[in-house]
């Protein structure tokens, strides 16, 4: 009988005869390869550390990622909590105008002498629900349609994706200015509005190029051919696959929502004052950086963060899940 040749993942194998000739029985065999196995798993936990250990390899998140999310948890549970903490009330007056920054008060106050770190926390509320609330609307609208649009195709697709392309002909910012301007009111619901809407194409594209992809995946097409109907396979086959791309997006998203909210608060089309916004706080000092810094740049360094946090945790997301930018 030859010698086996060496394999470099199980080890030696015999090269004729039965392939019990030397190992005795299957279970040997088997056992055999196993070891070799997991020899081969061992060395690639080794040359790539974020692989963990198993039969299914998986990253992880990373420090990075939980320090993102822990500062935007921190900043959403305290605008959460503002009327219970406590800080003093963010349209009273409680010191001199353009106090520099203390221990009696942290952010310093603002020209009519309100305490800065209590408006910002309180502007979170405003900001933090606008972002929130503008993508969660864009996301029931725009992932339906993009689902419909990727899973049916023909006509369907032509007629929903030219309503798509009409909305990204028109510059996002305009075209939420244009609606605030149009319902003539400056609250939440509107604000909401306005760049929920600006966010549906944006969405149903991202969702129908995830769908047009799952859609003609092989389990997809065993369900068809084992009798599934449409509503099945999208909510029970593409969906959850089209789940993780989206979850990273949204996260990007509502950073690009709270930027766009603070847009509108610094042009006066956001919710208007005394009620305290990011943006609303940055356009009252404008004109007062010279001498009093602090009032624009305390709430712009928040709103900086916490969209730096959202930008890194979407971008950790996408890694995470492998997910691919070409086929976005």
């Amino acid at each position: 009988m030859p010698a086996p040749s060496p394999d470099p993942l199980h080890g030696a194998r015999p090269t004729g005869g039965s392939i019990f000739a030397d190992s005795g029985d299957l279970a040997t065999e088997i056992s055999d390869i196993a070891d070799g196995d997991a020899a081969a798993l061992e060395a690639l936990h080794e040359l790539d550390p974020d692989q963990v250990r198993g039969p299914r390899a998986g990253k992880r998140l990373g420090l990075a990622f939980w320090i993102a999310a822990g500062w935007f948890a921190l900043v959403s549970l305290a605008a959460l909590l503002a009327p219970i903490l406590p800080i003093d009330d963010p349209n009273k007056t409680v010191a001199r105008p353009r106090l520099a920054p203390s221990a009696s008060h942290w952010f310093g106050t603002d020209a009519l002498g309100r305490d800065i770190f209590s408006r910002t926390v309180w502007g979170g509320r405003i900001s933090i629900t606008v972002g929130i609330a503008s993508i969660v609307f864009g996301l029931l609208i725009g992932g339906t349609v993009g689902l419909v649009a990727g899973h049916f195709r023909g006509k369907v697709e032509a007629v929903l994706m030219l309503i798509v392309d009409v909305l990204l002909s028109f510059p996002a910012l305009l075209l939420a200015l244009a609606i605030v301007s149009f319902r003539d009111q400056r609250d939440v619901p509107t604000i909401v509005l306005a760049i929920g809407v600006v966010s549906i194409a944006p969405v149903a594209r991202l969702v129908r190029a995830n769908t047009l992809v799952y859609s003609q995946r092989e389990f997809v097409t065993a369900a068809r051919s084992l009798g599934a109907g449409n509503w099945r396979i999208v909510t029970r086959e593409v969906l959850p696959n089209v789940i993780f791309p989206i979850m990273s997006f949204a996260v990007i998203a509502v950073a690009v929502a709270i930027v766009a909210e603070g847009g509108l608060a610094f042009l006066g089309l956001s919710v208007p004052p005394p009620t305290a916004t990011w943006g609303g706080m940055i356009s009252d000092g404008r004109n007062l950086l010279e001498n009093a810094w602090w009032i624009s740049m305390m709430p712009c360094l928040i709103l900086f963060l916490t969209v730096l946090s959202l930008n890194l945790a979407g971008d950790r997301l996408r890694e995470y899940f492998d997910i691919k930018e070409g086929g976005l």
